[in-house]
């Protein structure tokens, strides 16, 4: 994470007089937004609908969220109910020139992104990644295994018809400032999520209708895919996802003492030269999936990924299959 990435996070979470200075692109960015949203809302801009339900898995804010483990836990769950699930992404961190692609566990996250192929490795489900989500969406339809979709993000992606809305809060971060972007770390205003049909809350307290999630850890693995171990000697923590001190938080709530933790870019672009030197033979350099998914070529033996999976409960397990059965049946 740089160090101006790492100012705007602190900034927009505790204060400072020096954003006040950005009030005048906040406007714009504010101006801009509504725009584009009346324009799809008066049908001046086309919203293209799927012949298969669209499940949305989004947030309203910058940074991570959690939404990985949540469109994994709703893939598990859909299939539970007899449905065939697909996943579209973005794809960040991929290479757009080579998008739209299908993506399996094999491949390479350089060209498809590292959360996608995270999500085609733990659900084994059809994923396509694409800037244009519906050019994904319809890629993905062309392997007629699929006869429901869930969207990685893609909340602000208003061509892409939905079916649901799930948003994720960062239970810990909440809304920041409450100010939209620059400002502040909001893409919309908080009064969006009333339009969501599920809200999830990320750690922390939930607030009203929000539904708690924790992240429930499993056993710790090699990132060179050498098998499952626990880490050894002294322990290094780095992470590249949309917020660090998550997966530092975790590891301190499972007991364990860090040494050092290093922080890094979303979707950072990582090689042997920039990692090894974090943690020597002796000391054992702990990363999230997300992370261990671009390292596996290079990895060390001393290097290990810690696998999540969200934990919701039965209340939501009824709530999400009830509400996207009565948006089926148009009631």
């Amino acid at each position: 994470m740089t160090k101006v990435q790492r100012w705007f996070e602190q900034a927009w979470q505790q204060g400072h007089p020096l954003l006040w200075l950005l009030l005048p692109l906040n406007w714009l960015f504010i101006a801009l937004s509504q725009l584009r949203r009346a324009l799809f809302s008066l049908g001046l801009k086309p919203v293209v609908t799927l012949p298969v339900p669209v499940v949305v898995v989004g947030n309203i804010s910058v940074g991570g969220n959690g939404k990985t483990p949540v469109v994994l836990y709703l893939v598990e769950l859909l299939q539970r109910n007899g449905y065939q699930p697909g996943i579209i992404s973005r794809g960040y961190g991929g290479d757009a020139s080579a998008q739209p692609m299908l993506v399996n566990a094999q491949s390479d996250p350089r060209l498809c992104g590292d959360e996608p192929r995270l999500l085609a490795q733990r659900s084994g489900v059809p994923l396509a990644v694409g800037a244009d989500r519906i050019a994904a969406a319809q890629l993905l339809l062309t392997s007629g295994e699929v006869d429901i979709i869930i969207s990685d993000d893609g909340m602000q992606h208003y061509r892409l018809g939905r079916t649901l809305e799930v948003a994720v809060i960062d239970g810990q971060r909440r809304f920041g400032n409450g100010h939209r972007l620059p400002m502040g770390p909001l893409r919309e205003p908080i009064s969006r999520l009333q339009q969501c049909d599920l809200l999830i809350c990320n750690g922390g307290r939930a607030h009203g209708a929000e539904h708690r999630m924790t992240l429930e850890p499993s056993d710790w693995q090699r990132v060179d895919g050498s098998g499952a171990e626990a880490p050894q000697g002294e322990l290094i923590a780095m992470a590249g996802i949309g917020h660090p001190p998550r997966f530092f938080q975790t590891l301190a709530e499972l007991g364990l003492s860090l040494s050092a933790s290093h922080g890094f870019a979303d979707h950072m672009a990582y090689s042997s030269a920039l990692l090894q030197p974090l943690a020597h033979a002796q000391q054992s350099l702990l990363m999230t999936e997300k992370d261990a998914v671009k390292c596996r070529d290079f990895a060390q033996p001393n290097w290990y990924y810690l696998p999540v999976s969200a934990s919701l409960g039965a209340t939501f397990d009824s709530q999400f299959m009830t509400q996207l059965k009565e948006k089926l049946d148009g009631v």
